[in-house]
C-alpha cells in the first residue's frame, strides 16, 4: 500500500517536472525566439532603437596635410525580419527552399522557409521598378547566413556604392519599401593613395561577432565601427574612434516609419597629428622605388620624431574601403618574398657593419675608445679565424688603427678585439642602453625587438648557451644571430649625431579631441643621455669623427654620400643573408647631417643588394639633397602615390643621376673596393634570413561576389 502511494507520488512529481519543462520551453520560444514576430502582431506603435557608428577622426602630417579623412557613403541596408513580416502580412504562405541537410548522420531532403526567396520576390522586385532602378546582383548565400545568425539585430548591407543621384531617387520612394533603409555613413579615404601606407595602416569593417552582449540587449538594430588593423589606424584606434550615436524611430502596426522620436548624433574621434612631413615622406618613398625591396627612416635627431618612414613594396589602404576584392587580396598576398604589408622599417634584419657603431659606444663606456688595436688580417678563436675584408680580398691588413680610422675603413679585427676587451656582459649592457634587443616603443603595432645575443630574451630562448669570444666577435660586427630594425639603427645614428642623447622614436606628435582638448601632448621622451651615463665627451666625439671620415676622407666606405656644401657622416653595412634559399646580401647605411649641428638622421636598408656604399650610398645622398633643398625654400613635390609592386631582382649598384654624380665622383671608392664586399659580410661565415618574422597580414573583410541566387539583374552582354 505504502509502496504504491510512493510510486504514484513519484509519477505525479515527474509529470509536473516534465510539464514545467515544456512550459519553460514554450515560454522561451514565445518570449525570446519569436518575440519580434508577436510584437509586430500587436496593434499600435512601437519604438526601434538604432545604434550608429561614431565618425573616425582624421590623421594629418605635422603640417596639417590630411592623410586619412572621411567622405560620405550612401548605403542601402535590409532589415530582413521587417521585410519578412511585411511579406507575411500580405501573403498566405512563405517561399520555401529545397535543401539537402545532414540529420542523424544521413543526408536528407528538406524544405525550409527561405528569406532569399522573400527578398527576391518582394524587395528586389520593387527595387527593379524603373522609377527606382536600384537593384543589383548580390551574394544570396551571405544574406541567408546573415538572417539565420542575426535576424533583425544587424541590418544586411545590400549596396554601399550609391552615387548622389541614386541616393536622391531612393529617398523619394523609400516609404514604399518596408525594411529597406537608406543610410548616410562616413567612409574612410586616403587622399594620397599609397603614401605612408605602412604608417597609416588600413581598416577592417566591423564584424558581427564584435557586438558586446550588453549592446545587443540595448539596441534593436546595431551598426558597428570599422577598426584599425595595422599602422596608426590600429595603434590609435580608440583615440580615432568617435562616440556612437543613437536613433529612436516610431513604427506603426504595419512596420512603417511614423517619425523619429529621439536622435543623438554620432561624435567625431580625435584628430591624430603625425610627426612625419608628407613631402619628406614622398621624397623617401620615391627614392626607395629605385630598388626592389627596401626600407628607410628619416629622424629629427633632437626630438626623436620620425619625419619619414617608408617600406617598399607597398599597398593602397583605399583598396580595403569598404571591403577588398578576393582577387586584389590574392594579388597582395601571392608573393611571400615581396610581402607588401610588412613594414620593413620596423622589421629586424642582420645589421652588418652598421652595428660597429654600437660596439664603439660599448668601448667608450668601458673607457677604451682612445685605445688602438692592430689589424693583422684575422683573429684566431681556436680553429676559427674570422678575417678582415682586406685580408679576404688581397691578404692585406690595416695594421694599427684608432677608433675613427677603424670606423672609416670598417675593419673587422679592430672591433673583434674591442668587443672582447669589453666582454659579453659589457657589450650587452651598452647595446641595451641604446635600444637593441628591445622595442623602441614607437606607436606602431608589430614592431620587432630584434635579437641581441646574450641579453635576457636570448638567454631564455637558449638556456644552455654561453657567449663565447667568437660569439662576441660576431655580435660586434652585426653578424651571427644579431638582428636589428632600420628604426633601431636610425635611432642610434640620431643619438651619435646629437652628442649622446637617445630619444624614444615617435610617429605621433599629438592628438586633439573634438572639443579641442589634448588626448596626446607633443612632448619628446629622452630615454638616456650617454654622457651623463658615463661616456666622456671626447671619447664620444671619436665615434662622430669616424663616421665623418667614412664619408669625407679617402679610403672611407661611405664616399658616395658626400655632398658639396653639407658635411655628412655615415657608416655602411653589408650583411650576408639567405634570400629564398639562396645566399644573398642586404645593403645598409646609417648617417646624419649636417655634421656640426645635425638635424637629420637617415637609415636605408636594401634587400638582395651589393655593398652598402654602392647601393645605399647614392640613395642616402639623394635623400639629403631633397631635405636640404626643402630648407632652401625649394618646395618638394607631393601628389597621390600609386602602388609600387617591387621585385626580387639583385641590385649591385645604384647609378646616380648625372647632376648628382659630379658632387661625389672625386672621392667615391669604386664599387667592390669600399670595404663592404661580400667577403667582409661573410667574415664570420654565418648565413641568416634576409629579414625576420615577415608579418602575415590580418585577413580583412572580403567583398562577397554575387552568386546564382543573388543574380537578379541580367549582366550586360558585350557587343561583338
Amino acid at each position: 500500500m505504502e509502496t504504491g502511494y510512493k510510486f504514484r507520488l513519484y509519477l505525479l512529481t515527474t509529470l509536473l517536472l516534465v510539464g514545467f519543462g515544456v512550459l519553460l520551453t514554450r515560454l522561451h520560444e514565445f518570449q525570446i525566439e519569436r518575440r519580434t514576430e508577436f510584437l509586430n502582431q500587436v496593434p499600435g506603435n512601437r519604438t526601434v532603437t538604432v545604434r550608429e557608428p561614431g565618425i573616425r577622426g582624421e590623421i594629418t602630417d605635422r603640417n596639417g596635410i590630411v592623410l586619412a579623412r572621411n567622405h560620405r557613403q550612401y548605403e542601402v541596408a535590409f532589415n530582413l525580419e521587417e521585410i519578412r513580416q511585411a511579406y507575411i502580412s500580405q501573403h498566405v504562405e512563405e517561399p520555401v527552399a529545397k535543401r539537402v541537410k545532414m540529420e542523424d548522420g544521413m543526408y536528407r531532403k528538406a524544405s525550409e522557409k527561405d528569406i532569399v526567396g522573400i527578398v527576391n520576390e518582394w524587395t528586389i522586385a520593387a527595387l527593379k521598378d524603373p522609377k527606382i532602378d536600384l537593384a543589383r546582383n548580390y551574394n544570396a548565400s551571405a544574406l541567408r547566413t546573415h538572417y539565420i545568425t542575426h535576424r533583425d539585430l544587424i541590418p544586411f548591407s545590400y549596396r554601399s556604392d550609391l552615387n548622389y543621384n541614386e541616393f536622391a531617387r531612393f529617398a523619394e520612394h523609400n516609404l514604399q519599401l518596408p525594411g529597406v533603409y537608406l543610410n548616410l555613413r562616413p567612409l574612410r579615404e586616403y587622399p594620397y593613395g599609397t603614401l605612408a601606407s605602412h604608417i597609416l595602416g588600413y581598416l577592417n569593417q566591423w564584424e558581427n561577432g564584435d557586438i558586446p552582449e550588453s549592446e545587443a540587449r540595448k539596441f534593436d538594430h546595431y551598426i558597428g565601427d570599422a577598426k584599425g588593423i595595422s599602422g596608426i589606424e590600429a595603434a590609435m584606434n580608440k583615440v580615432l574612434r568617435g562616440p556612437e550615436g543613437t536613433r529612436t524611430i516610431i513604427k506603426d502596426e504595419k512596420n512603417r516609419t511614423v517619425r523619429m522620436s529621439d536622435y543623438t548624433k554620432p561624435g567625431v574621434g580625435a584628430t591624430v597629428r603625425l610627426t612625419i612631413d608628407a613631402r619628406k615622406q614622398y621624397l623617401l618613398e620615391n627614392t626607395l622605388r629605385r630598388t626592389g625591396r627596401a626600407a628607410g627612416v628619416i629622424m629629427d635627431v633632437n626630438t626623436g620624431e620620425i619625419l619619414a618612414m617608408a617600406s617598399v613594396p607597398d599597398f593602397d589602404p583605399n583598396a580595403f574601403i569598404p571591403s577588398i576584392s578576393a582577387d586584389q587580396w590574392k594579388e597582395y598576398t601571392g608573393n611571400q618574398r615581396l610581402s607588401p604589408f610588412t613594414n620593413r622599417a620596423i622589421t629586424a634584419f642582420t645589421p652588418g657593419s652598421t652595428l660597429k657603431i654600437a660596439t664603439a659606444i660599448s668601448g667608450a663606456f668601458a673607457g677604451i675608445a682612445s685605445r688602438s688595436f692592430s689589424c693583422d688580417g684575422f683573429v684566431s678563436y681556436g680553429s676559427y679565424q674570422p678575417a678582415c675584408w682586406l685580408y679576404n680580398k688581397s691578404r692585406g691588413r690595416h695594421g694599427s688603427l684608432t677608433l675613427p680610422m677603424a670606423i672609416q675603413k670598417s675593419c673587422n679585427p679592430f672591433f673583434f678585439k674591442m668587443a672582447n676587451t669589453v666582454r659579453a656582459e659589457g657589450l650587452v649592457e651598452s647595446f641595451t642602453k641604446i635600444g637593441f634587443g628591445t622595442r623602441t616603443g614607437i606607436e606602431l603595432p608589430k614592431e620587432d625587438p630584434g635579437i641581441l645575443p646574450g641579453n635576457r630574451a636570448w638567454r631564455s630562448r637558449n638556456p644552455k648557451a654561453k657567449m663565447t669570444p667568437a660569439d662576441v666577435a660576431q655580435t660586434a660586427i652585426g653578424q651571427g644571430q644579431s638582428m636589428a630594425t632600420p628604426l633601431q639603427l636610425c635611432a642610434m645614428a640620431a643619438c651619435v649625431a646629437n652628442g649622446g642623447k637617445y630619444y624614444q622614436p615617435r610617429v605621433v606628435k599629438s592628438a586633439v579631441a573634438e572639443n579641442g582638448g589634448f588626448v596626446i601632448k607633443d612632448k619628446p621622451v629622452l630615454k638616456i643621455d650617454l654622457i651623463e651615463a658615463g661616456i666622456k665627451p671626447a671619447d664620444f666625439e671619436l665615434i662622430r669623427k669616424g663616421m665623418y671620415m667614412s664619408v669625407n676622407e679617402a679610403g672611407g666606405t661611405s664616399g658616395r654620400v658626400r655632398m658639396e656644401n653639407i658635411a655628412v657622416a655615415a657608416k655602411t653595412g653589408t650583411a650576408q643573408t639567405n634570400d629564398d634559399g639562396k645566399e644573398s646580401n642586404n645593403s645598409l647605411m646609417i648617417s646624419f647631417a649636417p655634421f656640426e649641428k645635425p638635424r637629420y638622421a637617415v637609415c636605408v636598408v636594401v634587400q638582395n643588394a651589393g655593398s652598402g656604399g654602392a647601393v645605399c650610398g647614392p640613395l642616402v645622398h639623394l635623400i639629403y639633397r631633397g631635405l636640404f633643398a626643402q630648407e632652401e625654400d625649394m618646395q618638394l613635390p607631393l601628389k597621390p602615390q600609386t602602388e609600387f609592386k617591387g621585385n626580387t631582382d639583385r641590385i649591385e649598384e645604384i647609378k646616380m643621376p648625372e647632376d648628382a654624380l659630379a658632387a661625389i665622383e672625386a672621392t667615391a671608392t669604386p664599387a667592390g673596393e669600399d670595404g663592404e664586399t661580400g667577403d667582409e659580410a661573410g667574415a664570420v661565415g654565418t648565413v641568416v634570413p634576409a629579414a625576420r618574422d615577415v608579418t602575415e597580414p590580418v585577413i580583412p573583410t572580403l567583398a562577397p561576389e554575387a552568386d546564382a541566387e543573388g543574380t537578379v539583374v541580367p549582366r550586360a552582354v558585350p557587343v561583338r
